[in-house]
């Protein structure tokens, strides 16, 4: 789903559609990301024999279909529902849903600094789509990194600025974990509190957590925005509580 609004999908599209009218042949759907009407065959409502249409198909409910053939000459979607996999209508659903929050927030923010929704679109978010691949990525980065994004984007300081006013309300930031297990012994005759001077040096981390699984093993795990992070932050906190503990004159290993 774009902001460049297009008059017919493409052969192999997967597209949103709202049944209106359901007939033993087959029924006709609106396409919501296109002002048109398409046509799902019996034969492309499922794989086996369909004894009746609306086991599978109801009126109103939202539907992820295939184009399978367009006529833009007589104005013919033809459309399939058994060529679309779980998959590939879990990840149009994510999309649909992502785009139809993006725009909101886009027209919210339109309305505070007193614009027009067309020029909304035409000035930022078709620019932010092109950049970012979608709208939602480009106010999700905001979110994550503040307005300077978009303003090196080439989006105005004040658009920026609202933008990320608005999207952080509505958008929850991503984050990955990762986790792994840190041995730590020591025959000192004060090795379990060079035990918990070591586990201090991890806690002293906010995106860190360590969980005791009964003495010498204690979970570790790095919560962050990505993976790359989360591995660089888990490493360096690794490293010191290792590193402490040997300096204490215990041991010290790590496994994922």
């Amino acid at each position: 789903m774009t902001l460049r609004k297009r008059d017919f999908p493409e052969v192999g599209e997967l597209v949103i559609a709202t049944p209106v009218k359901i007939y033993d042949h087959g029924a006709y759907v609106n396409l919501d990301e296109f002002e048109k009407v398409g046509y799902v065959p019996i034969g492309e409502v499922a794989s086996t024999w369909v004894r009746n249409i609306r086991d599978y198909i109801k009126e109103g409910h939202k539907l992820v279909l295939k184009v399978i053939r367009v006529d833009e000459k007589k104005g013919h979607i033809d459309l399939s529902l058994k060529k679309v996999t779980d998959r590939e209508r879990k990840e149009k659903l994510i999309q649909w849903k992502r785009a139809k929050k993006s725009e909101k927030i886009l027209e919210e923010v339109a309305s505070e600094l007193k614009k027009s929704m067309k020029e909304a679109i035409e000035k930022i978010g078709i620019p932010l789509e092109d950049r970012f691949g979608d709208l939602y990525a480009a106010m999700e980065a905001s979110v994550i990194n503040g307005p300077k994004v978009l303003i090196e984007a080439g989006i105005p300081e004040d658009w920026a600025n609202k933008i990320y006013e608005i999207a952080k309300h509505h958008i929850e930031p991503p984050i990955v974990k990762i986790s792994g297990v840190l041995t730590l012994k020591s025959t000192k005759p004060k090795g379990i509190e060079d035990i918990k001077t070591a586990l201090l040096l991890g806690e002293e981390n906010e995106n860190i957590e360590i969980t005791n699984l009964g003495a010498p093993r204690y979970r570790i795990e790095v919560t962050a925005k990505d993976y790359k992070t989360a591995e660089a932050i888990l490493k360096e906190v690794v490293d010191k509580i290792i590193n402490k503990i040997t300096e204490l004159g215990g041991v010290g290993s790590f496994t994922r």
